[in-house]
C-alpha cells in the first residue's frame, strides 16, 4: 500500500507544508521588526537606522519608520542594499530609485499573505476633485461635458489602481465635482508609494518650457503663469543629476491626441515610450513644436547651441525636456530615466490618458463598510455553522465523516495558500466563493460515501466498495467541477470588481476540493481500510426507500414554481429602481461630528427601528489634524431622517450635522452588464459542454434550471423587502454554481443508469436515478442549509442578506435538480429513449456484439 501510494503521500505532504509556508505570516508585521530581522550585513549599523527612523516617526517628523528611513537615506545618499546582500536588485544605477525598490519589496513582506478587503478590514480614503482653475481653461467643460469626464475618469483610475495590484477597490461620484477612492486592507503610514499613485492619476501635459529664463538666472523671481519643475537627469554610468526648469502652468497639449503608446528601448538599451497621435494631435503637435522652434531661432542668435525645450509631464512630474529645433509633424517619444517597468507602467496609462484635471482635496483612514460588528457577527455564525456541519457529517456518516471534516480542513488550508500565494485580497464575494468551495467539498465526500453504501448494499467487502465508490463517484465529481471552472473562466475573462473576485476564489476552490477529495480523502481511507484499523463503515440512513414517480409530478410542480418566478418577476418590475441599494443606485453621505462615540451596532439599530433598510456608518480619520468623523451613507433624501433618530436616541454623543454629499453608485452600468454579460455566456459555455460531454437535451436543462434559481432567487429576494448591494452579486453567482453542481450529479446518475439498464423506458431510468441521488441531493443541501442557517441566525447586516439568498438558492437548486432539469431533459424528447441514446457518452452498454450472418 505504501509503495503503491508514495507518491499520493509524497505530494499530499508537499502541498500542505507548502500552503503553511506560504500563509506565514498571518498577520501583518511592524515594518522595523521585519526589516531588522531580513538584515544580514552591518546589522548594528542597521538597527541603528531603523532606531533613528523611529525617533523621527515618534517625533512627528514622518509618518511612518518606513518613510523615516526613506528619507534619511534619501539625504546621506545611503546604499540601503549593502545591508541586504542576500536580496538581487538589479543593476539599479539610480541610488533613490534602487532604496525604493528594496523599501517597498520589505514593506510588501511584512505583511500578512491574505489580506482584507474594504468590506472587512478598511483602508485608505481619497477623495479627489475637479481643479476648477485649470478646468476653466479648457474649451467643453460645461455642466453635462463634465459629468461624462467625470465617469470616464473614474473607469480610468480603475484601472490603474488594479494594475497595483489593489484588489476591489470602491470608485465613486461624490457630488457633481469630486472622485472618492477607497483602497482597502492598505493605511497611508505603511503604504505612501500606493496612495502617491492615487493622488496623481495618470495625465500628461506637453507645456513650454520658459525659453530665456531659469531658476539659476532668476532665483527669486518665478514668471507668471509659470512654476519650479526639477528634471533629474540620468548619465549611461550611472551618474544622475538634477535641473531646475520654469514650466508653464497650464499645458499647450494634452494626451487628448494619443492614439496609442508603448515602451521599447531606444539604441542604447535605455526604456522610452514612442506615442502614435491622432491626426488632431499630429496637427496640434505640430502647432506647438512650430511655436518652440521659433524660440530656438532667437536663442541661436546669442548661442548656436541653445535649444527651446517642450516639458513632458506626466503625473505632475517633469519625465524629459527635450530641444525642438524645428515643426515636428509626426509621432513623438518620451525618454527619461525609465526602468523597464515603469516605461512599461508609464506606456499602459498613457493609452487612457485622463483629461479632467484633479486635485487631492481630502486623504484619511476609514473603517471597514461592514462595520466591526457585522464582521464579529459574521466569524461567530461561520464558527457555528462549521461546528454544526462537522457534527452532522461525524454523526450521520461516522468515520467517513471523520474523514471528510480533517480533508475539508486540509482543502481550506490548500485554497488560503493559494490566495497568499496570489495574494489575493478576501472580500465579501470572495467568502462567497469560499462559502461554495465548502459546499461542493462536502458534496463530493457525500457523493462517494453514498456510493460506497450502495455497492456495501450488493454485498461487497469494505476494501471493494471503497475502490468502485471512488470509480463511480469519480467522473461525477470531475464533471461537477469541470462546469465550476468554466464559469470561473469566464467571469475572470469578463469579469470586474465582485465578480471577478468570486471567480478567482472559486476557481482555486475547484482546484483544491479536487485534490483534497480525490487524493488526500481517498488516500486515508485506504490506508484506514487496509491496516484493519476501520473493519466496518457504519452510515446513518434516514431515507430509505422514495418511491415517487418525480417525472409524474415534474409538470405541476414546473407549472407552480415558474408562477412563483413570474411573481417575483413582476414585483421586480413594479418596485423598479427601488429595490437597489447604495451600491447600484447611490445615495446621500452625511458627515458627523460628534462628542461621544457611538457603537455601529447601536447605529445600525436605530435605523432599522426607524424603518430605514439601507445604511452603512462607517468611521473616518482626516490626516493630518487626526479628526475622526461619522460617516452616514443611506439613500436618497433619508440621511436626515437617519440625523434626527439618532440624536433623539442618543443625545449624549451630541452629534451635528457638518455636510451632506450626494454619492455615486460604487457598482456602476458597467459592472452591472458585465454581471449580466458574465453569467449569460457562462450558461452558454455550460450548455456547450454538457452537449458535448453527455447529450444536448442534458444541457438545455441545466441552463433552463440555472436560469429558474436565478431568477426566483432575485424574486423571492424582493418579495420580501430586501435591496440589491454589491456582495448580492457574488451571492447570484454562488446560486449559480450551486445549481450547476447539482444538476450535473443528477444527470450523471441517469446517463450511467442508461447504460446500466438498456431495456428500461426514459421515464423509469430517470425516476430511478433521482431515487437513487435523492438521498444525496437531502444530505448534501441540508449541509449546506444548515451552515448558511448558522449565518443567517446569528450574522448581522449584509451577512444576514446574503445568508438569506443563499437559503432560498439551496431550496431552489435542490428543487429544480430533480423538478426542473431532469424533466425537461425528458420533454425534449418526447419521452423516447432512443432520442436521447444518439450521444456515445449514453449508449447502453452491451458485454456482447454480433458479427456473423445470422445475428444481422
Amino acid at each position: 500500500m505504501l509503495k503503491r501510494n508514495l507518491w499520493k503521500l509524497t505530494l499530499s505532504f508537499a502541498i500542505v507544508i507548502w500552503a503553511v509556508w506560504t500563509l506565514l505570516p498571518l498577520n501583518d508585521q511592524p515594518f522595523p521588526d521585519y526589516a531588522k530581522a531580513q538584515s544580514r550585513a552591518k546589522t548594528a549599523e542597521f538597527a541603528a537606522l531603523l532606531k533613528e527612523a523611529g525617533d523621527r516617526k515618534a517625533a512627528d517628523k514622518a509618518p511612518s519608520a518606513f518613510v523615516a528611513l526613506k528619507d534619511i537615506a534619501k539625504e546621506r545618499k545611503l546604499d540601503l542594499s549593502q545591508y541586504f546582500p542576500n536580496l538581487n536588485l538589479g543593476d539599479v544605477p539610480n541610488l533613490e530609485r534602487k532604496n525604493s525598490i528594496l523599501l517597498d519589496y520589505l514593506l510588501k513582506e511584512s505583511k500578512g499573505k491574505v489580506q482584507l478587503g474594504l468590506d472587512l478590514k478598511g483602508g485608505v480614503g481619497v477623495t479627489l476633485e475637479v481643479d476648477p482653475t485649470l478646468a476653466a481653461a479648457k474649451a467643453g467643460t460645461g455642466e453635462r461635458d463634465q459629468k461624462d469626464k467625470l465617469g470616464k475618469a473614474i473607469e480610468i483610475i480603475g484601472n490603474r489602481i488594479n494594475a497595483y495590484g489593489v484588489t476591489e477597490p470602491l470608485i465613486r461620484a461624490v457630488g457633481t465635482n469630486r472622485i472618492e477612492v477607497l483602497l482597502p486592507g492598505l493605511n497611508t503610514r505603511d503604504n505612501p508609494e500606493i496612495v502617491d499613485q492615487v493622488k496623481k492619476p495618470a495625465r500628461l501635459d506637453f507645456r513650454l518650457v520658459h525659453p530665456f529664463l531659469t531658476p539659476a538666472t532668476s532665483p527669486n523671481e518665478v514668471p507668471a503663469g509659470y512654476e519650479v519643475m526639477t528634471l533629474e537627469n540620468e548619465r549611461r554610468n550611472g551618474e544622475s543629476s538634477v535641473e531646475e526648469l520654469f514650466v508653464k502652468r497650464i499645458p499647450e497639449m494634452t494626451g487628448e491626441g494619443i492614439d496609442k503608446s508603448f515602451a521599447h528601448y531606444d539604441q542604447y538599451g535605455k526604456p522610452e515610450i514612442s506615442l502614435q497621435l491622432t491626426k488632431d494631435g499630429r496637427r496640434q503637435f505640430a502647432k506647438v513644436t512650430a511655436e518652440i522652434a521659433g524660440y530656438t531661432e532667437q536663442l541661436k542668435q546669442r548661442d548656436p547651441n541653445a535649444r527651446a525645450r517642450l516639458a513632458i509631464v506626466l503625473d505632475g512630474k517633469l519625465y524629459s525636456a527635450p530641444g525642438v529645433e524645428k515643426e515636428i509633424d509626426g509621432d513623438a517619444v518620451i525618454n527619461g530615466s525609465f526602468t523597464d517597468r515603469e516605461a512599461q507602467s508609464l506606456a499602459n496609462a498613457l493609452n487612457n490618458p485622463l483629461d479632467l484635471p484633479l486635485v487631492v482635496k481630502e486623504q484619511y483612514e476609514v473603517g471597514p463598510s461592514l462595520a466591526t460588528d457585522a464582521v464579529s457577527s459574521g466569524l461567530k455564525a461561520a464558527t457555528i455553522g462549521t461546528v454544526l456541519v462537522a457534527g452532522f457529517m461525524i454523526t450521520y456518516y461516522m468515520v467517513g465523516g471523520v474523514v471528510a471534516v480533517l480533508t475539508l480542513a486540509i482543502n481550506m488550508l490548500i485554497l488560503f495558500g493559494l490566495m497568499a500565494m496570489f495574494r489575493a485580497t478576501l472580500t465579501m464575494p470572495g467568502l462567497a466563493g469560499i462559502v461554495l468551495t465548502v459546499g461542493m467539498a462536502v458534496d463530493a465526500n457525500i457523493l462517494i460515501f453514498e456510493r460506497m453504501r450502495d455497492e456495501l448494499n450488493l454485498g461487497k467487502s469494505l476494501k471493494a466498495a471503497l475502490v468502485s465508490g471512488y470509480d463511480k463517484a469519480f467522473i461525477t465529481i470531475v464533471d461537477a467541477h469541470v462546469t465550476q471552472v468554466l464559469i470561473c473562466f469566464v467571469m475572470i475573462w469578463l469579469g470586474t470588481g465582485p465578480i471577478k473576485g468570486f471567480g478567482v476564489t472559486l476557481a482555486m476552490g475547484v482546484f483544491s476540493t479536487l485534490f483534497s477529495t480525490l487524493i488526500v480523502s481517498h488516500l486515508i481511507l485506504e490506508w484506514l481500510i487496509e491496516k484493519d484499523i476501520v473493519k466496518k463503515f457504519p452510515m446513518l440512513h434516514f431515507f430509505h426507500s422514495v418511491d415517487v414517480d418525480f417525472v409524474k409530478w415534474a409538470k405541476p410542480a414546473f407549472i407552480g414554481s415558474w408562477l412563483i418566478v413570474l411573481i417575483g418577476i413582476a414585483t421586480v418590475v413594479y418596485k423598479g429602481s427601488a429595490i437597489y441599494g447604495i451600491d447600484f443606485a447611490g445615495g446621500d453621505v452625511t458627515t458627523v461630528s460628534f462628542a461621544q462615540k457611538l457603537d455601529v451596532a447601536e447605529i445600525r439599530h436605530v435605523a432599522t427601528q426607524s424603518g430605514l433598510k439601507d445604511v452603512n456608518p462607517s468611521y473616518q480619520s482626516t490626516l493630518g489634524d487626526n479628526k475622526e468623523v461619522l460617516k452616514l451613507e443611506t439613500v436618497f433624501g433619508e440621511s436626515e431622517h437617519l440625523l434626527t433618530a439618532l440624536q433623539k436616541a442618543h443625545p449624549e454623543a451630541k452629534l451635528v450635522k457638518e455636510g451632506t454629499n450626494q454619492i455615486g453608485p460604487s457598482i456602476g452600468s458597467e459592472i452591472k452588464w458585465n454581471a449580466v454579460l458574465s453569467i449569460s455566456l457562462s450558461l452558454l459555455v455550460i450548455m456547450i459542454y454538457i452537449a458535448f460531454r453527455f447529450e444536448v437535451g442534458f444541457g438545455i436543462g441545466a441552463v433552463v434550471s440555472t436560469v429558474h434559481d436565478i431568477l426566483m432567487t432575485i424574486g423571492i429576494f424582493v418579495l420580501f423587502g430586501h435591496q440589491f448591494s454589491a456582495p448580492m452579486v457574488a451571492a447570484i453567482l454562488c446560486i449559480a454554481g450551486y445549481s450547476i453542481n447539482d444538476t450535473v450529479v443528477v444527470f450523471d446518475r441517469i446517463r450511467e443508469e442508461l447504460r446500466l439498464n438498456p431495456t428500461t423506458n426514459l421515464k423509469d431510468v430517470i425516476n430511478l436515478s433521482i431515487r437513487r441521488v435523492f438521498s444525496r441531493s437531502l444530505m448534501t443541501s441540508f449541509t449546506s442549509f444548515l451552515a448558511t442557517l448558522a449565518l443567517f441566525v446569528f450574522g448581522g447586516g449584509v451577512i444576514h442578506d446574503l445568508s438569506f439568498t443563499f437559503l432560498v438558492g439551496i431550496i431552489t437548486g435542490t428543487f429544480s435538480s430533480i423538478f426542473i432539469a431532469a424533466p425537461i431533459f425528458y420533454w425534449w424528447h418526447r419521452g423516447d429513449r432512443s432520442q436521447a441514446e444518439k450521444h456515445q457518452d449514453v449508449k447502453p452498454a452491451y458485454e456482447w456484439t454480433g458479427s456473423s450472418k445470422a445475428s444481422q
